[in-house]
């Protein structure tokens, strides 16, 4: 897809084709912005996806179960990558939900995912990825959870690492064909649409 072909005027274009062309597997699932800042970081990246999930028990009057998820994706291109910098960012993951996630009933989960572009992903850096893991409950999970999850890719290399529920990371490695999801089929369609 080239820049000309994006459906909407508001996705911005990225001077480096690596991160313009992440962006184009992006676009239809987040609201991306470029050169963003948030306390005192810069992202050459920042996208949020957020889900509304709202059951009915068999008028919309009579909705039960609703809840939202959000993920908000921070990428930029560095020099060098390092394990002390990604406990930087985890660190900046947990003080982001301290800040931005309103705990009520209605929240499910909040993602907060972290992506470095590097030259080459040296192996403690892929190691620390590869066994990160960082889920946390609100309010013994009344409240739902948030997340930090982490990546590093080196697209030169054609190598990439994410944490175990960064699944963006097929997003990111463009060398490797996005397989399609396959559908529930037919008898899976009818029995979700039974479903109360």
């Amino acid at each position: 897809m080239t820049t000309e072909q994006r459906a909407s005027p508001e996705v911005p274009t990225w001077e480096d084709e690596y991160i313009d062309r992440v962006s184009d597997r992006l676009l239809h699932n987040y609201d991306l912005e470029k050169d963003h800042r948030v306390d005192g970081e810069r992202f050459d990246l920042y996208g949020q996806m957020r889900i509304e999930s709202e059951k009915h028990f068999f008028h919309p009057s009579l909705a039960y179960g609703n809840h939202a998820s959000t993920e908000h994706l921070f990428a930029r291109r560095v020099d060098s990558v390092s394990v002390a910098d990604l406990e930087a960012l985890s660190s900046l993951g947990h003080d982001l939900a301290d800040e931005w996630i309103e705990v009520d009933e209605q929240h499910f989960s909040t993602d907060f995912t972290f992506a470095l572009v590097a030259p080459e992903i040296p192996a403690d850096v892929a190691s620390f990825v590869e066994r990160y893991d960082d889920r946390n409950l609100l309010k013994l999970g009344y409240y739902g959870h948030y997340e930090v999850n982490l990546l590093v890719v080196a697209p030169e290399a054609e190598e990439g690492v994410g944490s175990e529920n960064a699944d963006v990371l097929q997003a990111f490695t463009l060398w490797e064909h996005i397989e399609p999801a396959r559908g529930p089929g037919l008898l899976g369609l009818i029995a979700r649409r039974l479903q109360i």
